[in-house]
């Protein structure tokens, strides 16, 4: 496959023009990065957004890894001297990994099959004739190739040899292979059963004891909870063809087979033998090899679509809305070791820090408010961090009522997600940043500075670490390390980053720096002081022009020399923002905020061969709103006081809560009981919903009804439909529901089931399998 044929095939899957996959892999090649692509060569691509580009990225490396294990196939077979016309064409036209290896099969270096051992013995005449003449006596023919000599001791052992060469040709013909692959793909069931004696210590994963599924129906979620359920040793699974109930029995593949070579029972006296070899190539040869093959592309998709889920929700975590430059109290809850508590300036430079004891066993109250109070006092703190873990809402009450005591109305408490904060405190960076204070501490910073500003905190956290994973430790490692990573560039890119206060893990992020250019950057700071311009930073160590031409356009400098500096216009378009200035006779600080003005220009008469439109209209945008956050007003969801556990929820409450985690069969909510809730799919809105994300995102601040709790699980059931009724729906389930019965072949008398292992990873929040059932009839 050519470049061109390459470029034509990305452009026809994702439905854009040649010339822009060619414009786009161009720059791709020489080093340019998605975010500076899609923010500053528009008119190069056509104006592809970050989104199309990374699916661009992706497609060109498969196909490229593909081009390159064609041509490594070719010149393998045509070292062998088997290379003809007709399979160098097969070969050219494959289109999939799977197709390629399926036609070098035959051709593949191997260790010797029984097959091969049968041939030097000289069994293949036998086979052939056997095979094209079915008229022959099999028993007779086998006779005149006995030769102890060769190994071959009677007839028995010669038409052994003969059937393995015969199954080994069967199985190595790619187009058998590719309608078997596709006849299972849609018509294979997934049959998984317990193994035996192991009902106690695979409890969780108890909705699949006995569970039958299209293989092509079963989702991503469910999927994952199978193969950790059989890598746990919980669960065993094959692909059924036939009955489930009936393994035995004879698989439709077989006939296929059968077909496909033209054996057919006609009652000649070899019919039964290749019969017998059709059977054996599919249960000993195929089977095998094809259940493993569909198993893998059912973990890949099912892979593909968690890590879809993870950085979908990650970018909804570091895209939320920052409370902003505010002086900051980060506390971080705890019972017998007491409250953490850490107060940083507007920059995120700490100021002071301690230890309050208001909680059990200590109980200190008045001295903890007291020394807080002081703090709040002394700092002019205005918001109040709590990080949402143990201890989270009785630190809450706490907070709330100094507060309210000492008629503080203008400082705010917040609850906010932890999740990650201790990973953070205890890693090398932060023994770096802050290597004087105790980890306890640096965790609550974390939690104050998270607050001030979610994404410039949580780049210094592993994403794993953060929460908002489902399966996470289950998937490709690296595969997820790739896309995690393209999302945290695409949100540091997409909001900025301010050069003169930007950490080392957040300066990483930006397009063209790595973690050396980073430090780099951040030591001649050190020693300079702040930047006055961005042309300061080609005087930083090993930053190059190119480096600089990625980098610039996203850096930010505040009350710098040259206003465009606190802006997204690039360095390279500042003479064309002059040209614009000086063409009204203003100066450029003049025009940055003047939308009036700014409207009334003609992007078409500034245009030019390197800057078109496009171009243009993108600097008259930013010009009128400098800087612009693409993130949301900051917002926060109110706790109901008074309730702190599960044991405070009751039937029909209506609660605020925070969106935690989205997962494919329904959204997780923190509604301050240390347990998150789960809202299931079908519980979101009162019509159908096809994907979580469609109706709501992680941050999201949501109301809720309590719709059913089930305290020794720790689990509650949550609904976004106000018109629910917990206690009608509990009287709607059967008895069967009640008491979580499973009808004999272990599928779901309701619609869709999502098991109790189908739980997001990290170990929050209840879980659908168990609420399912409830919610089904809510469809209705």
């Amino acid at each position: 496959m050519s470049h061109a044929d390459i470029g034509q095939r990305i452009a026809t899957e994702l439905g854009i023009r040649p010339q822009q996959v060619t414009a786009a892999v161009a720059l791709l090649d020489e080093g340019a990065t998605v975010p500076f692509i899609s923010r500053y060569r528009k008119e190069v691509t056509g104006s592809l957004d970050d989104t199309q580009l990374r699916n661009l990225e992706e497609r060109l490396r498969y196909l490229r890894e593909m081009e390159d294990r064609r041509i490594s196939i070719l010149k393998s077979i045509e070292e062998q001297g088997k290379l003809t016309p007709e399979l160098a064409r097969e070969i050219d036209s494959a289109d999939t990994k799977t197709r390629l290896e399926d036609l070098y099969l035959p051709y593949k270096q191997k260790r010797r099959t029984k097959g091969q051992i049968a041939i030097e013995a000289g069994l293949q005449p036998l086979a052939d004739g056997v095979f094209e003449n079915p008229n022959l006596d099999p028993e007779a023919e086998a006779a005149k190739y006995i030769d102890a000599e060769k190994g071959v001791a009677d007839a028995k052992a010669a038409l052994d040899g003969a059937k393995y060469i015969l199954m080994e040709r069967f199985a190595e013909n790619a187009n058998l292979l590719a309608s078997l692959r596709q006849f299972m793909q849609q018509e294979a069931t997934l049959s998984v059963r317990m193994v035996p004696g192991k009902e106690q210590e695979g409890a969780k994963f108890a909705d699949y004891f006995e569970h039958d599924e299209a293989l092509k129906n079963v989702p991503s979620h469910r999927a994952l909870a199978i193969l950790r359920g059989r890598n746990e040793g919980v669960l065993t699974f094959s692909l059924v063809t036939g009955d489930p109930e009936d393994k035995l029995a004879a698989s439709p593949c077989e006939a296929m087979i059968a077909d496909h070579v033209g054996v057919k029972n006609q009652g000649r006296a070899a019919d039964k033998w290749l019969s017998e070899v059709v059977k054996w190539t599919w249960r000993i040869k195929l089977l095998t090899h094809l259940e493993t093959e569909l198993v893998g592309n059912l973990r890949e998709r099912a892979e593909e679509a968690a890590i879809k889920v993870f950085a979908d929700n990650l970018k909804d975590l570091l895209l939320a809305a920052p409370a902003g430059a505010k002086t900051t109290i980060g506390l971080d809850p705890g019972m017998r070791t007491g409250v953490k508590v850490a107060v940083v300036d507007a920059t995120g430079k700490v100021l002071d820090h301690c230890a309050i004891y208001p909680t059990p066993p200590q109980n200190k109250i008045a001295e903890s408010g007291a020394i807080l109070l002081a703090l709040i006092q002394k700092h002019n703190v205005e918001l109040i961090a709590i990080g949402n873990g143990t201890a989270s809402r009785e630190t809450d009450k706490f907070v709330g009522d100094m507060l309210k005591q000492a008629g503080l109305k203008n400082v705010q408490k917040i609850m906010v997600n932890e999740a990650g904060a201790s990973v953070y405190s205890a890693s090398e960076l932060a023994s770096k940043e802050f290597p004087d204070l105790d980890v306890t501490i640096r965790g609550a910073v974390s939690i104050a500075r998270r607050l001030q500003d979610p994404l410039a905190e949580l780049v210094k956290i592993e994403p794993k670490s953060i929460g908002v994973g489902q399966y996470q430790h289950d998937v490709n490692q690296s595969q997820l390390a790739r896309t995690l990573d393209a999302v945290i560039e695409d949100c540091v890119n997409s909001v900025g980053v301010d050069l003169n206060t930007a950490s080392v893990p957040l300066l990483t992020r930006v397009s063209g720096l790595n973690s050396t250019l980073a430090s780099n950057i951040i030591a001649f700071r050190d020693a300079n002081g702040a930047f006055n311009s961005r042309s300061d930073l080609k005087k930083v160590p090993r930053l190059g022009e190119k480096t600089f031409e990625l980098a610039a356009g996203f850096l930010r400098i505040m009350n710098g020399k040259n206003p465009l500096d606190a802006s997204a216009v690039h360095p390279e378009s500042y003479p064309l923002v002059k040209n614009i200035a000086h063409k009204f006779s203003r100066d450029v600080s003049s025009l940055i905020g003047d939308g009036s003005f700014l409207k009334s220009v003609n992007a078409a008469e500034f245009a030019t061969e390197s800057a078109g439109v496009i171009t243009i209209q993108d600097i008259l945008n930013e010009l009128e709103k400098p800087g612009r956050d693409p993130r949301p007003e900051f917002k926060f969801a109110q706790y109901q006081d008074g309730v702190e556990t599960l044991n405070d929820l009751k039937p029909n409450m209506v609660l605020e809560g925070v969106i935690t985690n989205v997962a494919a069969f329904g959204a997780f909510v923190d509604i301050g009981v240390h347990q998150d809730g789960l809202v299931h799919i079908s519980a979101l809105s009162d019509t159908f919903v096809k994907d979580p994300r469609d109706v709501v995102k992680a941050g999201d601040i949501v109301k809720v009804k309590v719709m059913e709790v089930d305290i020794p699980r720790k689990r509650i059931g949550l609904s976004m439909r106000m018109s629910d009724d917990a206690t009608e729906k509990a009287n709607e389930k059967t008895p069967g529901e009640r008491q979580g019965q499973r009808n004999p072949r272990g599928q779901q008398s309701h619609k869709q089931s999502t098991s109790f292992a189908d739980k997001n990873s990290n170990g929050q929040g209840a879980m659908a399998g168990a609420l399912a059932a409830a919610f089904a009839k809510a469809k209705k």
